[in-house]
């Protein structure tokens, strides 16, 4: 019987072809993660914009299913505001809970500009907007400014609602 040797590798070492897989994905995870980082220096700027946002849909849905009339105060010289709420007796008073009392903007973020619909623009002072039982509101511009980045707020008179855009948009 014929003894075959025995055939032994020492080689050690990856493929071209792993060494190709291997690249493909770190450039495919690359692509996915680099737009996502490039929005972090505006990360918030959209929270406050949401938190914004948030906080008029309340007072919208509030107002309607309480029947009494809400408003949104802005003070502009010190970015920050409060929602208030109007009594039987036509006086207003701060909301209860985490909704009342005054919000800062976080961090760097200031109100640059408040366009009202019908009674113009602001960009000091203090400026409301009105939300009343019938289900409608005033409708606004709010533009948002973090150091460099903008961020531009519509917000729908009729249902409440809030659109974003990254920069200053007039409409």
């Amino acid at each position: 019987m014929p003894i075959s040797p025995i055939i032994t590798s020492n080689k050690r070492g990856f493929t071209l072809v792993e060494l190709a897989v291997v690249i493909f994905i770190l450039a495919l995870t690359a692509s996915l993660t680099m737009p996502l980082l490039g929005n972090v220096g505006d990360a918030g700027l959209h929270s406050a914009g949401r938190r914004l946002a948030g906080t008029i849909k309340y007072l919208y849905n509030e107002a309607v299913l309480e029947k009494k009339i809400y408003r949104l105060t802005f003070d502009l010289d010190h970015a920050v505001y409060r929602a208030e709420r109007q009594d039987a007796g036509g006086e207003w008073s701060a909301l209860p809970g985490r909704m009342g009392g005054e919000k800062k903007m976080p961090g760097s973020v200031v109100i640059k500009q408040i366009s009202i619909n019908g009674r113009g623009s602001f960009t000091s002072g203090q400026v409301s907007m009105q939300i009343y039982p019938a289900g409608w509101l005033d409708e606004m511009l709010l533009y948002l400014q973090d150091g460099k980045y903008e961020q531009t707020l519509r917000v729908s008179a009729l249902t409440g609602t809030t659109e974003f855009y990254d920069g200053h948009r007039e409409f």
